[in-house]
């Protein structure tokens, strides 16, 4: 039930590097066609600490971060799940009047915004949503793995855009979430996954989910030319988005080959454009993602079918929320910290 008071505990980022976990009003739901969500658990992501660090273009203070979504429904309006229903959230805001989503690629509108960016977020008891964000979950699915749903959609798009083929050598660079999730996808499409990773932590993780990992000392060109047999990967992820990475990415991909760019770079990077034209390299890159990833992802994690028990994860409760900021940020062997906002924990 809702608070008597009017009122919920919430995280709320008041200026940069400052959170203040403290009573707010409760959200309004604004109109028909919307629903007050209780929040259950909010993953948080690199997004969210560009965020905290007031680095974002677009956030403003006061913000209640949050995007990573699961939860039930608390209060519903006419055509929304009823009330006490488990969901995750597509938490995109597309204008419905560009070019992109006209043509049906709302996912990349010129205008995208997505609560806990643009509007409040879930790192607070409850979100007020739009029903047609709301997916609900199959009982399989416990609330905890549902708030991997977003970040594992991000994968399961990144995967369809790379268009594998079973058998086909993949390097992911980068064993954070994002690139972790990337390879799990790929794996279960019937890809050998190589990770490329400097940092040791991360790289023992890649190791112990059963991914081939190139030692962090080797030179990744090197190692993925020897792997490969001098060919290159069939694609490559990256997950890294670093201008140390991008500066090889055409010569480690075989002809003909794919590179994915899964992370989002904070500024332009060279690139050998000669080596890409000359090997016909497919370049895309992922903004990320489609209702139907959303809903594939889901299944993933209905199905079992990427072992997400093993995916190493930290929860906080939502007074702990700086905690779980410092922890997720520290690029350790926990790679995903989520914020239990229901007060459970």
């Amino acid at each position: 039930m809702t608070h008597s008071t009017g009122q919920m505990r919430a995280a709320i980022l008041v200026a940069p590097e400052t959170i203040e976990v403290k009573d707010a009003p409760l959200p309004e739901v604004p109109s028909e066609g919307w629903s007050l969500v209780r929040c259950n658990y909010t993953g948080l992501c690199g997004t969210d600490f560009s965020i905290l660090h007031g680095t974002h273009p677009r956030a403003r203070f006061p913000l209640i971060m949050g995007h990573e979504i699961s939860g039930q429904i608390e209060r519903s309006s006419a055509g929304g799940p009823p009330e006490g229903t488990r969901v995750t959230v597509e938490p995109l805001i597309s204008c419905g009047v560009c070019v992109a989503c006209l043509a049906g690629n709302s996912h990349v509108c010129t205008r995208l915004e997505l609560f806990g960016i643009d509007r409040p977020g879930s790192l607070a008891e409850y979100v007020a949503l739009p029903n047609d964000r709301l997916i609900p979950l199959p009982d399989s699915i416990s609330e905890l793995q549902a708030a991997l749903t977003e970040p594992l959609a991000v994968a399961v798009h990144a995967v369809s855009l790379a268009k594998l083929e079973p058998g086909s050598i993949a390097a992911v660079f980068g064993a954070g979430p994002i690139g972790m999730l990337t390879g799990l996808v790929a794996r279960h499409a019937g890809a050998e996954v190589i990770f490329i990773e400097p940092g040791a932590e991360r790289l023992a993780v890649a190791a112990e989910l059963g991914f081939r990992t190139a030692p962090a000392d080797t030179d990744p060109i090197d190692f993925l030319m020897d792997a490969t047999g001098g060919a290159g990967a069939d694609v490559v992820f990256d997950a890294a988005a670093h201008p140390s990475v991008a500066a090889i990415l055409p010569a480690v991909t075989r002809p003909k080959g794919r590179i994915v760019l899964v992370g989002v770079y904070k500024k332009p990077a060279e690139i050998n454009l000669q080596q890409l034209t000359f090997r016909e390299v497919e370049m895309v890159g992922v903004r990320v993602y489609t209702r139907a990833d959303v809903e594939r992802a889901v299944q993933l994690i209905a199905e079992d079918a990427l072992n997400l028990e093993e995916f190493p994860i930290r929860v906080v409760p939502l007074d702990d929320v700086q905690k779980g900021f410092d922890i997720a940020m520290a690029s350790g062997r926990v790679l995903k910290v989520i914020v239990d906002t229901s007060g459970r924990t």
